[in-house]
């Protein structure tokens, strides 16, 4: 098979990274999209019932949309590798010579000599053919496929978790300081998924947490401005 240059997963680590990248990115979702929410509907001052209903109702449509979402991509992902996967077992059951002079090649191709290529290539295939074609040639561990159903949970509570805390914050306190504390919360917990998601990257914090005040901070003005407007229009 020819070579995708992708690399779908990698080791333990790498997959483990990958899975707080996400859930950081989830909750930094579940944050914004949130306070937007809330903070237009305070803008047009809403009552605590009203804030409430509308705050559970952006966490729960948004963590389910989460969730099915990431569902769908992974298990398209989880039947490409599949696929994948049992094409390889066919062409090294049909052709296992081929097969093993494509292995070498691939680790020529990567720097090895041509006498140590073979050995590694011979070696490896006796070990384990099918993990060593599709780990070169796929960039895929076939014992570490994401499972559909663990990507969405993963996606659902780490949104969840983060949307509750603008919620909490814009119904706990006084009517005169809802916004305020909601904006500062949120501000302070973007500055850390900023800084978690740069750590987990390994790139430099600031820029990240630039973008993320700056992006929810933009967020929350445009939908408190429209709540506002929108109450003077007597729509509200």
């Amino acid at each position: 098979m020819g070579n995708n240059s992708g690399n779908i997963h990698g080791n333990g680590l790498g997959s483990r990274l990958n899975w707080l990248r996400a859930g950081v990115l989830g909750a930094n979702d579940g944050i914004v999209s949130t306070a937007g929410l809330v903070v237009g509907v305070a803008g047009a001052q809403a009552d605590s019932n009203a804030l409430l209903a509308a705050g559970l109702a952006g966490l729960l449509s948004g963590s389910l949309s989460m969730a099915s979402g990431e569902y769908v991509s992974v298990s398209t992902q989880r039947d490409s590798e599949q696929a994948a996967l049992t094409l390889e077992r066919s062409e090294l059951k049909a052709t296992p010579e081929a097969e093993l002079q494509e292995l070498t090649d691939l680790y020529v191709a990567k720097g090895l000599t041509p006498e140590l290529a073979d050995e590694v290539a011979v070696q490896l295939t006796a070990h384990d053919a099918l993990a060593a074609h599709a780990e070169t040639e796929l960039g895929i561990d076939p014992a570490e496929l994401t499972h559909p159903w663990h990507a969405a949970l993963s996606s659902f509570l780490s949104f969840t978790v983060g949307a509750l805390l603008p919620l909490l914050a814009i119904v706990l306190p006084s009517r005169g300081m809802r916004v305020p504390v909601t904006v500062l919360c949120v501000l302070v917990a973007l500055m850390i998924c900023g800084w978690g998601s740069a750590r987990l990257g390994g790139a430099p914090p600031g820029r990240a947490i630039s973008r993320n005040v700056v992006g929810g901070a933009l967020a929350m003005a445009a939908t408190y401005v429209a709540g506002v407007l929108l109450s003077a229009s007597g729509v509200s």
